[in-house]
């Protein structure tokens, strides 16, 4: 069983809803962002997804490019961030990891080396938002061989023709998009979601998580009622862009774990 399994396992067991927090790797520093990581965990976060940073995020907001661009400016480099996991994992070996981005920067490391040390460092999926399933054997299927998870994105325009082959070799969970556009460009509505995600569940057994919009402790309980997960990015980032403290941006992620955890 990998290590996402595992974890939506224990919360069915817990009849608790999954808390997933995206954070940029090496933002606002690689020292604060290290400990940003390994503090999430004990914040109630249930599978952090770290960011890659790259120069040209075309599905992220403003919030997140800027995270990206303050990474860089840092010095953050996808060796660096497989680096990063790798001292995550020195103090935990079980919270999933999943790295978030697009296929520039893995193209340009190779990919036979990226899935390697990936594997190695305790990487345990991808989210590649660039690489539609035509694309499979670029990078999908190598990962999966490779014993990582490959997470799809489905959007409000999957539709009934599209969904089954969005579905196809997908693994760990489905990401259910909740808005039409970038991240943190409007709020999610789990009305709306409820439908989207039974959809979803009628072709799959893995967990449907919903990410995008979803900005306060309240809307997270409500999108969590709804699906298996809420995924929460750009509301954090902002914080850190803010120049909050590492403690202080935890507090925040407990707030909105907590808030998931309940629904």
């Amino acid at each position: 069983m990998t290590r996402i399994e595992a974890a939506f396992e224990r919360l069915r067991a817990q009849r608790r809803k999954a808390f997933v927090a995206f954070v940029m790797a090496g933002d606002p520093d690689p020292e604060a962002s290290l400990e940003i990581i390994r503090g999430l965990p004990g914040a109630g976060v249930d599978v952090i997804e770290m960011g890659m940073p790259f120069t040209d995020p075309m599905a992220d907001g403003p919030a997140i490019q800027r995270a990206g661009q303050r990474a860089l400016g840092a010095g953050q480099t996808l060796a660096r961030t497989l680096a990063m996991v790798r001292a995550f994992r020195e103090q935990d070996d079980t919270t999933p990891i999943v790295l978030m981005g697009y296929y520039n920067p893995i193209y340009s490391m190779g990919v036979g080396r990226f899935l390697a040390e990936a594997a190695e460092a305790g990487v345990d999926g991808l989210i590649v938002v660039d690489l539609p399933p035509e694309e499979d054997d670029e990078l999908c299927l190598p990962a999966q061989a490779a014993g990582l998870s490959f997470i799809r994105l489905a959007t409000p325009t999957t539709d009934d023709r599209r969904l089954p082959r969005v579905l196809t070799n997908t693994s760990g969970f489905v990401y259910y998009v909740s808005i039409t556009g970038i991240t943190g460009s409007a709020e999610a509505n789990a009305a709306a979601i409820a439908p989207e995600v039974t959809r979803i569940k009628a072709g799959t057994p893995l967990p449907v998580c919903v990410g995008f919009g979803i900005r306060t402790p309240e809307a997270a309980r409500s999108i969590a009622a709804v699906a298996d997960g809420a995924v929460v990015g750009s509301a954090i980032v902002e914080r850190i862009g803010a120049g909050e403290s590492p403690g202080q941006v935890l507090a925040f992620v407990r707030s909105l774990a907590e808030a998931t955890h309940t629904a």
